[in-house]
């Protein structure tokens, strides 16, 4: 009896062991796997995330993408394009951010919407007045392709071409970007806050037991370049740590006045006041 109790054991738990091993699914290709492409354009970053799907020698435009229906561009979740600057497509304006990309196939032809919901076809559905824009597309011809595929091709610094190619058709979606007023931009503010990195060196030495005489060297190149409230009570806090106490309170004072434009910036106030008392 204890045997037979021992074997009915045994076995239940040999089946419970089979059935969990059968409830595990392994793992395989998906059908259409996932995929992201980016390109960085002069100073602005393109990127797309998809679905891929293959052709398998289905009949593809016309039957397994319908004509004159929207598209989501590929298989599952919408496609989905991100810009981290402001750009234009097909010449219209769009705004830094995320969208999805839904093609609009016509007999007549092809045209693309960049949509603000992202979430469409994964629960919602697709609403054309969501679309921030819709530009056509240019179709040409190409050898078979068997997976769907995004690809950027005649990349410059201030323009791309994304590419959709699947079965034996390119369609291309030209991207510009504002290149060099950005590069203009970034130049201005580099100029113009270069006296930064000379007056924080000029701090840092001062504060940290570094050598004073370079120091000094450091704030009056700061100065040079463009003279401020800070730069000045820099020069006049390392001048003060040299003894140079006349020089120092001549700084201060430029400090003072400096400080009395910028008001709102003025965050050493009462260290320059106390200072201009004391400093006799």
């Amino acid at each position: 009896m204890i045997r037979l109790i021992a074997a009915a054991a045994f076995l239940s738990t040999f089946a419970f062991a089979l059935d969990a091993r059968a409830q595990q699914q392994p793992e395989l290709p998906a059908p259409s796997p996932k995929a992201t492409v980016s390109q960085r354009v002069g100073l602005t970053d393109v990127s797309v995330e998809y679905s891929s799907p293959a052709a398998k020698g289905r009949k593809i435009w016309g039957d397994l993408v319908p004509m004159d229906k929207p598209w989501r561009t590929g298989a599952n979740a919408a496609t989905k394009i991100t810009f981290s600057k402001d750009v234009k497509v097909g010449g219209k304006a769009v705004p830094a951010g995320s969208y999805a990309i839904v093609t609009h196939p016509t007999a007549k032809g092809w045209s693309v919407a960049l949509n603000k919901d992202t979430t469409i076809f994964s629960g919602g559905e697709y609403d054309a007045k969501k679309d921030l824009i819709r530009v056509p597309l240019t179709s040409t011809e190409i050898p078979l392709r068997e997976r769907m595929t995004f690809i950027f091709s005649n990349t410059t610094n201030t323009s791309t071409s994304l590419d959709l190619e699947w079965e034996k058709v390119r369609l291309s979606l030209p991207i510009e970007t504002d290149t060099n007023a950005q590069v203009a931009a970034n130049i201005k503010s580099a100029v113009d806050n270069a006296w930064r990195a000379h007056s924080n060196s000029a701090r840092y030495l001062a504060e940290n037991g570094g050598d004073l005489a370079q120091a000094l060297k450091y704030a009056d190149l700061s100065i040079g370049i463009q003279s401020t409230w800070f730069n000045n009570w820099i020069r006049a806090d390392i001048l003060k740590r040299q003894n140079n106490i006349v020089e120092a309170r001549k700084s201060a004072q430029i400090a003072w006045d400096l400080g009395q434009k910028d008001a709102k910036s003025f965050f050493f106030k009462d260290q320059v006041e106390k200072a201009l008392k004391e400093w006799k």
